[in-house]
């Protein structure tokens, strides 16, 4: 930069070109600041992901009902340095989707992990960060420097803060989950945690001992202090909620450790200007949820039905389905999955998508087995046609209404979501010896039948109806379809 002195001794003509490109300049930088501060201003004064205050199993974002839908990469995309997330956060924005799942780096996969190809949750060698600051001891397992669990790495979170804010561009939601279970003994070997992995002798317990409130003081302090920095430094995004731990019901979590890992997020967020949803991973499959901590506001399953979602309706908070798989490679489980789980009244769908890796963050990686999950730009294609299906309705005013639809045969998917008289959301899982019958109260319905693969839509003709049961013919889809129905006026 030109000091005072030199530019004073430039010529008359010089020095007045400079002064102009100076002033310039000074206004590009003034201009870019304002807009940068006013963009900070507008994101810190946007409230968070919320529950809705009219239907609690949905969500209010950014002054809008939301359902969340995605089909999202193996949750090492902040961890793994490798790893290009704006590729991939521009993909899924791309795709229509609006959520990411995204693990903090206390736990990290070995390469081959649950044979999964190309996993990003298995850095390279020396391509881990995590919370945790390197030292200057040589030693950790996967390559590089052992860590120091006193000091904070900047560069991990000046990179999770830049995700976060580039998934905020995007309209997307992150999930970030704090703590994953010691499944096995390498997923220990490999985590920072571990006392052969940090310069503190700390982490000397077994692998179904990490997440305890009595087994080593020590660890249980790192684990809050971390949880403390992450809560504190992302208090300003709005596209935001924390899962407190990944499959908790693995690997000797306590719940006693779980609650007070809530307990630590709610008092830092005490003193702190916004406060953000937390999500309980409640169970695989299927559970009926009892005595939840006060503080949770999602209930996450995996690998679900839809009776997680009715039998925990009444909980009145919103119900996801947060991670897929070991159904094959291909698309169509996880479609039928999707729309299943969500037309029964679940406001969070995430498949775990395997086509995103390193060197294919636009998700175009080809999953084969013996990868356990699938993925692809096909079925990201599919599940944009049903977040479209459901953002067509006044979805806050619906509710699971399944025993409305009438001549499916038991073998045959079908779900209703309703708001009673005047909008109907139908999924069934096949179109063959199907004899539709849905209860309408009398009027005129208009509506149409979407073709779940293709995105092909055929229109209703106008029905006038008496009231009691009314026929629905669907049209020969060769999979499942899905119909809106809406009341166009009474008679």
């Amino acid at each position: 930069m030109l000091s005072l002195q030199k530019l004073l001794r430039f010529s008359g003509k010089h020095r007045q070109d400079l002064c102009r490109s100076g002033i310039r300049l000074y206004f590009h930088f003034a201009l870019s600041a304002l807009v940068l501060a006013g963009m900070s201003r507008a994101a810190t004064s946007a409230e968070p992901l919320a529950l809705h205050p009219k239907n609690p199993h949905y969500f209010l974002f950014r002054g809008q009902p939301a359902i969340l839908v995605t089909s999202g990469e193996h949750y090492g995309a902040v961890l793994n340095l490798d790893f290009d997330y704006p590729k991939y956060l521009a993909s899924l924005a791309g795709d229509g989707l609006n959520l990411t799942r995204t693990f903090t780096g206390a736990y990290v996969e070995p390469v081959g992990a649950f044979k999964i190809e190309r996993n990003t949750l298995a850095p390279g060698k020396g391509r881990l960060i995590c919370p945790w600051a390197r030292s200057n001891t040589p030693g950790y397992i996967n390559g590089g420097a052992r860590f120091d669990l006193t000091r904070w790495d900047d560069a991990y979170f000046r990179r999770l803060k830049d995700f976060v804010a580039k998934a905020d561009e995007h309209g997307i939601v992150v999930e970030l989950n704090l703590f994953t279970p010691m499944y096995e003994q390498p997923q220990w070997d490999y985590s920072p945690m571990k006392s052969s992995n940090n310069v503190n002798g700390i982490g000397k317990v077994g692998k179904h001992e990490v997440y305890t409130t009595d087994k080593e003081p020590a660890l249980l302090e790192v684990q809050e202090t971390m949880v403390r920095k992450f809560v504190t430094e992302l208090n300003g995004f709005d596209n935001l909620y924390y899962e407190i731990c990944n499959e908790p019901y693995f690997g000797g979590v306590t719940r006693s450790w779980h609650d007070r890992i809530t307990d630590v997020i709610v008092g830092t967020e005490k003193t702190l200007p916004k406060k953000h949803l937390i999500s309980w991973n409640i169970a695989n499959d299927y559970a009926k949820v009892k005595e939840a901590h006060p503080a949770i506001s999602i209930i996450n399953f995996h690998y679900a039905r839809p009776a997680a979602v009715t039998d925990n309706y009444s909980l009145n908070k919103a119900l996801g389905l947060n991670e897929t798989g070991f159904k094959g490679t291909g698309d169509d489980y996880y479609r039928r999955q999707a729309w299943g789980f969500l037309i029964a009244g679940g406001g969070l769908y995430n498949n775990l998508d395997y086509s995103f890796c390193v060197g294919h963050e636009d998700g175009t990686f080809s999953v084969k087995e013996p990868t356990p999950g699938g993925g692809s730009p096909k079925l990201r294609r599919q599940l944009r046609f049903l977040a479209e299906f459901l953002r067509k309705f006044d979805f806050i005013r619906m509710k699971p209404a399944k025993d409305l639809a009438s001549g499916v045969p038991k073998a045959v998917a079908r779900q209703v979501l309703a708001e009673d008289g005047k909008q109907y959301a139908i999924y069934l899982g096949s179109t063959k010896e199907v004899h539709l019958q849905v209860q309408l109260p009398k009027g005129t319905y208009e509506g149409e039948w979407l073709d779940a693969v293709s995105g092909q839509s055929v229109k209703l003709p106008r029905l006038h109806h008496a009231g009691d049961k009314l026929m629905i013919k669907p049209p020969e889809f060769a999979e499942d379809c899905a119909l809106r129905l809406w009341l166009k006026s009474k008679e």
